[in-house]
């Protein structure tokens, strides 16, 4: 079924140009369509927002100060199946364990610490709805059917936009 999902990466991925473009790569190598793409830096009241379900948590101070110490760049991902394939990719978001038992994820391969883990997945439909409101809000989500259709075209992805797009 085909699905969209957020995907975030984190300040440390952005400050790479190298690693940066390592993982963009390892998306579209998966198959991913990049509907919607955007770069910005969040203050610690914006990401404070978007991580309060963690609020009181041990992390949650660390987290925020991390999320707002740098450009983050966000992105729509589309493809069937696309919170769980990202979330594979990903990997569990405990860096260390991480290194030893999914050496090949994103984590695993590139995460620093639990914080420094490269990025962020919607963990369900809901979660992908909310989260991809709270950075895209002019997107509407009821388009999604225009996304899937997409699918039978060539997309090209457009490395400028970081979106894919029809031929001209």
């Amino acid at each position: 079924m085909f699905q969209l999902t957020l995907c975030i990466l984190k300040p440390d991925v952005v400050r790479s140009p190298r690693l940066f473009h390592e993982i963009i790569e390892l998306i579209l190598q998966r198959q991913f369509i990049f509907v919607k793409s955007k770069r910005l830096q969040l203050n610690s009241e914006r990401a404070g927002e978007f991580y309060r379900e963690h609020q009181g948590k041990f992390f949650y101070s660390r987290l925020v100060h991390y999320m707002s110490c740098g450009p983050i760049s966000c992105h729509i991902l589309g493809r069937d199946n696309a919170i769980q394939e990202w979330r594979s990719m990903l990997g569990p978001t405990k860096v260390f364990k991480t290194i030893f038992e999914a050496e090949s994820t994103i984590r695993g391969q590139y995460g620093v610490t639990d914080t420094r883990n490269c990025g962020h997945g919607s963990d369900s439909t809901e979660t992908a709805q909310r989260e991809i409101k709270f950075f895209f809000p002019e997107f509407d989500m009821k388009s999604i059917s225009k996304y899937e259709n997409l699918l039978a075209n060539n997309l090209v992805f457009n490395r400028d936009s970081l979106e894919h797009q029809l031929p001209s």
